[in-house]
């Protein structure tokens, strides 16, 4: 059967300033796909994907269909976009994320890599890995690979080391070779509807793995997940009941370490990132390697060559001896391990600014991110970036700024805009030590809206 994707087949990517739609861009590109995209706005990705050959346009127009052969959507795109619409008029083929993930899959045998929140850290990781092993693999990651290149690579024959989502059920149709799962938390039951169908979503994916898959099982919702399942997996964790054994932690400010001991194998692991977050997603990324025969020696050097992620607890800087960290943090869990890293880096008085992602998420979450900003100092919270949901009932960012007020013993303050928020943090440099920027938006932007501040 011939794919969708062979060399010269023109494809058109709706969405494409997203950090998944680009990579795909990217990979499909170096594939020898004729590649287009468009986005609502404009953004430095469009740049960056122009200057690789990548054709993008802002806005949507029918016009941008012509001579397709392919047209594939970001999940978050409204169903009836109009060129969606004309796209089945002119009988051109329409891909959905999950098909495009399984025809990619087929491409190249894939190391995955699923989970709630780790994925790109941890798939990073494993490029590294792999990197460090001679393998010179293609990848598929939500940011780029610090040290080796852009988020999306391709190269014939490689095995594919890649992000496995599962949100919008993007997941579904994707068989990999090997699986590393680093959690299930609760998140996207607007589309799953609950806990027990997400869970049977990731057994799903799992049972469909043909070789090895290794689970963080001290996370609660893998090891339930682990707990349905019919066929074996490798048990990554801190008991002595686990397949690999993480022991001897070591967090600093400037980096971590610890030892893996797996059944035939042991690791001692050297990272330049700091946190309790990133031991656990290099014990799966390491355990995963060492599962499909790599040697101990490339996972020590890839794991140290590996400078961390952007956007994942970033060092953007200092400003009036305050440092500025910069994470992608959205969900409570993820919020409360990038806390609890400044923390334990030694940060003491910390002011944080949250932008909530999604409409249905805040809603169905804000209850679970009462005690999330637990050890800041100061949080302030902003409007909700909407990634495109409607808002029929004009929710805010007030919602869970409310949440942990009631709950938390902290200063909250809601601020609706980013240049609010900008104004009040710029006002608290020099009376903290570190100032984290957390979201998966563009709350990113306030950074620079506060150096503009301070230079004033």
């Amino acid at each position: 059967m011939i794919s969708p994707f062979e060399p010269g087949h023109v494809v058109h990517i709706i969405g494409v300033g997203g950090a998944g739609m680009s990579a795909l861009a990217r990979v499909l590109s170096e594939r020898g796909c004729v590649v287009s995209g468009c986005d609502a706005q404009h953004s430095s990705t469009l740049d960056e994907l122009n200057s690789a050959g990548i054709v993008t346009f802002v806005g949507h127009d029918e016009k941008h269909l012509d001579g397709v052969n392919v047209l594939t959507a970001s999940p978050a795109i409204a169903r009836d976009n109009l060129e969606l619409s004309d796209a089945a008029q002119r009988n051109i083929t329409v891909l959905s994320r999950a098909q495009v993930m399984s025809e990619i899959a087929h491409m190249s045998e894939l190391i995955g890599v699923a989970g709630t929140h780790g994925k790109t850290t941890t798939s990073s990781m494993l490029t590294h890995i792999w990197s460090a092993a001679g393998r010179a693999p293609s990848w598929l990651v939500g940011a780029d690979v610090l040290g080796l290149g852009a988020n999306g690579h391709y190269r014939d024959g490689a095995q594919l080391i890649g992000e496995v989502d599962e949100s919008y059920g993007s997941f579904a149709l994707t068989s990999a070779f090997a699986l590393a799962i680093t959690n299930v938390d609760p998140d996207h039951l607007d589309f799953y509807g609950d806990e027990a169908t997400l869970h049977a979503a990731f057994g799903a994916l799992i049972e469909r793995t043909t070789g090895p898959v290794v689970m963080w099982i001290d996370q609660k919702g893998a090891h339930d997940v682990a707990q349905s399942l019919t066929r074996p997996v490798l048990r990554v964790g801190r008991s002595d009941n686990s397949d690999f054994v993480v022991s001897g932690e070591l967090l600093r400010r400037d980096g971590s370490s610890f030892e893996l001991h797996g059944p035939a194998s042991h690791c001692h692991v050297e990272l330049g990132v700091p946190g309790a977050l990133n031991v656990m997603n290099a014990a799966v990324a390491a355990s995963l390697a060492l599962s499909c025969g790599l040697a101990s020696d490339s996972v020590e050097q890839g794991l140290a060559n590996f400078s961390g992620v952007a956007r994942r607890f970033e060092l953007r800087g200092t400003m009036k001896n305050t440092t500025v960290i910069d994470d992608y943090a959205h969900l409570p869990a993820e919020v409360s391990a990038t806390i609890a890293a400044a923390r334990a880096a030694g940060y003491e008085k910390i002011v944080a600014l949250f932008q909530p992602h999604r409409v249905t998420r805040t809603v169905a979450l804000a209850d679970s991110f009462r005690h999330s900003f637990d050890g800041v100092t100061e949080l302030f919270v902003t409007d909700i970036y909407s990634a495109g949901e409607a808002n029929p009932e004009q929710v805010t960012g007030e919602l869970i700024a409310n949440a942990v007020a009631e709950s938390a013993s902290l200063r909250v303050h809601y601020v609706s805009t980013l240049s609010e928020a900008a104004d009040e943090l710029a006002r608290r440099l020099g009376h903290c030590d570190a100032l984290l920027i957390l979201g998966a938006g563009d709350v990113h932007r306030v950074i620079d809206l506060v150096s503009e501040r301070v230079a004033l």
